[in-house]
């Protein structure tokens, strides 16, 4: 009914029909449609029925429903006639088929059966796995807490067992690495037994326990003997002490760390024993070094080889054999003595090779050697210390000896030093030590340091401030000579305050440069009073320019900058040479500077004053064109005999020549200014006359 109502509507869609109204008939008879059918779904079927093409192609022929659904039933009826001739044609063929189909059902009924027993052989042995797999799992969980306990009873067992083998090297055996190897597993036993808890309690513990503690006191006397007998071959002549504690001792520092655990009281002798030994070896090593030093001195300076003392007073020839001290510079100059700062960190001095080339050193020498060598022994003695014994106590018992010996030596030597140069040296050469032994990080030897530092300095200060009060207290009669040229006691001041400062450029030490400024202000005042012993004026100012160059040329000679003292002389030196160059024109044309610096400089037509006249004028223009060449002259030979410094003679001269020329044209301007002055002219010398003479006298020096 469903179908053929669709039918009906395509038809009535190609037809042109309205396919609303066709529903709208369908509607009507409803009432006419039993209970049984429905009418549910009507219109989606209508709506899918639209495309298709048999039904369009029915409604399109005008062919009546009923009449085609009755074809169509006809059809039908044929269809299943056909069909059931067919099966009654192959009713042969579906028996067979039938029988086989019966066959493979038995077939698969016995394979059913044989696959169940399958099964149930598959579950059986499904439920045997899981029981093994449980037995498998608590077997394994045995075997793992079995083995743990195996684990630990062996390691305990190897803990606790002393074997014959150990027993035979430690009683028996020679000292040797095998020894120390198994001085290290007897020593973990015995630690073993003492510290386990579970030990304790064992009863192993009764039968080991008796033999660790004898065989540790057969290794600790073995050790003891061994030990000591190596510490005396450090007593041997001619031992080097280093060489047999790198390679032999410290082969066997296990040895030492067996004792300091397990015996104690051993431990302490055997560090006693090497103490002692090293302390006195040390002690001689260095006494001997000091004995065959002091055969290498050079002295120096003496309590006389002060800057203020004279030299007649000390008499020609000094004690052992020196020279005498106006001829020994460097009692008071650094000169090559410089040179042991730049060496501070070669090899110590070996004695019997300088004295065999019959060599001498200053003492700062012997003192640098000396010092390095006590670095260099200490150094290694501190490291070897801290590796032997694993403490460093042990260095400072070991060097009070050798230290002690060299206070000894040192406490002699230096209150009988008088050379204040050697002294700022040694206070330098301790000022780099201190910096090699911090770059070593060793600090054993800070405390020595620092001791011999603060030696030093109060002796240096007690030897300055005798050459300071040599200069104050010096006996000017004495030391004056009747004599211009540079004194002595001035070279010696200019070579003592340049050393100092030379060795002091790096250091900057505030408390020295107070110190040679209290010297230059004692030598400044000492000068001065020899220079009044002279009886000329002039010759006083010679005496002071002489010296203030000397003073100046020897700061500058020495490579550095001089400091305060050399600018403080340099401006003192400009001052004196000015009040010479004064007096030298004075001597030669005193008239003419006289009326110059009166008379020509005063303003023409003044109140009160008379212009300068020809007549006055005159004598002065004639006096100085006659002579003038020959006064130069005169004036070069005495400052060519007066300075020893012909670079400072030059200078001298050309500011001598300089000032003549001003005042010259300063006359000259004069004469320009007088009525009738021009009648003067004839006489006058041209200024380029002058200026040619006083280049021809600067080319001569």
């Amino acid at each position: 009914m469903e179908v053929n109502s669709a039918v009906e509507m395509q038809v009535a869609e190609k037809q042109g029909f309205d396919l609303g109204l066709f529903i709208g008939d369908l509607s009507l008879d409803e009432d006419a449609i039993s209970d049984d059918e429905s009418l549910d779904g009507l219109h989606e079927e209508l709506e899918e029925c639209k495309n298709d093409e048999e039904i369009t192609n029915i409604l399109a022929k005008g062919t009546k429903l009923r009449e085609y659904t009755k074809g169509v039933e006809n059809n039908i009826r044929q269809v299943e006639l056909d069909s059931i001739q067919d099966y009654i044609k192959e009713s042969e063929n579906l028996v067979l088929l039938h029988d086989q189909i019966r066959d493979c059902d038995n077939i698969l009924s016995q394979m059913e059966t044989l696959l169940s027993g399958f099964q149930a052989e598959i579950g059986s042995i499904s439920s045997e796995i899981k029981v093994l797999q449980e037995k498998s799992l608590d077997m394994g969980l045995k075997l793992k807490n079995r083995k743990a306990a195996e684990s630990k009873l062996s390691k305990f067992v190897e803990d606790i067992i002393i074997s014959p083998r150990m027993i035979d090297i430690i009683v028996d055996g020679e000292v040797n690495e095998e020894y120390m190897k198994t001085l290290e597993n007897l020593s973990k036993k015995i630690k073993f037994l003492d510290a386990d808890l579970m030990v304790k309690t064992a009863r192993a513990l009764r039968d080991v326990q008796p033999e660790a503690e004898r065989l540790r006191q057969k290794a600790v006397s073995k050790i003891f003997e061994f030990i000591i007998q190596k510490f005396y071959a450090l007593r041997k002549p001619k031992t080097n002490i280093q060489i047999l504690q790198q390679s032999v001792l410290l082969k066997y520092k296990y040895a030492i760390i067996f004792l300091k655990e397990h015996g104690k009281e051993i431990y302490t002798e055997v560090r006693a024993a090497y103490v002692d030994t090293m302390n006195k070896v040390l002690s001689a090593h260095f006494r001997a070094y000091i004995q065959a030093l002091e055969k290498l001195q050079l002295d120096i300076a003496t309590s006389t080889d002060l800057i203020g003392v004279e030299t007649r007073s000390t008499g020609l020839l000094f004690s052992r054999g020196k020279e005498p001290i106006k001829s020994r510079s460097s009692v008071f100059a650094l000169g090559e003595r410089i040179n042991i700062l730049k060496e501070i960190d070669q090899p110590a001095l070996i004695p019997h090779i300088a004295e065999a080339n019959s060599q001498k050193y200053p003492y700062e020498v012997l003192f640098r050697s000396l010092q390095k060598l006590l670095m260099d022994t200490a150094t290694s003695e501190y490291l070897f210390c801290d590796d032997f014994f694993g403490e460093e106590s042990s260095f400072q018992e070991i060097f009070s000896g050798p230290i002690q010996v060299i206070d000894e030596h040192f406490n002699m030597v230096l209150p009988n030093c008088y050379d204040a140069i050697g002294l700022m040296l040694m206070i330098r050469i301790i000022h780099q030590h201190q910096l090699i032994m911090f770059r070593r990080r060793i600090p054993c030897l800070d405390s020595y340091l620092d001791k011999v530092n603060m030696s030093l300095w109060p002796r240096f200060k007690m030897v300055f401030d005798m050459h300071l009060s040599s200069l104050r207290n010096a006996n000017v009669r004495s030391l004056w000579e009747d004599d211009v040229h540079p004194h002595y006691v001035m070279r010696r001041y200019a070579e003592f305050t340049a050393s100092l400062v030379h060795l002091n450029v790096e250091h900057g030490d505030g408390q020295l440069d107070l110190n040679l400024e209290r010297l230059r202000m004692a030598v400044e005042d000492l000068l001065g009073k020899l220079a009044k012993l002279f009886l000329k004026p002039k010759s006083q100012t010679i005496f002071l320019i002489n010296n203030y160059d000397m003073i100046i040329t020897i700061l500058k000679e020495a490579g550095t900058e001089g400091g305060k003292a050399q600018l403080h002389f340099e401006e003192i030196l400009k001052s004196n040479i000015a009040i010479y160059v004064e007096e030298l024109l004075l001597e030669h044309f005193s008239d003419l500077i006289r009326f110059v610096k009166t008379r020509a400089s005063e303003e023409s037509g003044s109140a009160g004053e008379k212009q300068p006249t020809v007549q006055e004028v005159e004598p002065l223009i004639k006096d100085f064109g006659s002579r003038w060449k020959a006064a130069i002259e005169l004036m070069h030979k005495d400052v060519i005999t007066s300075f020893s410094n012909f670079l400072c003679g030059m200078e001298i001269l050309k500011a001598t020549l300089t000032q003549l020329l001003l005042y010259y044209t300063r006359l000259s301007d004069c004469v320009k200014r007088i009525n009738g002055g021009s009648a003067l002219n004839k006489d006058l010398v041209s200024i380029s006359s002058i200026l040619y003479e006083i280049k021809k006298f600067s080319r001569t020096f």
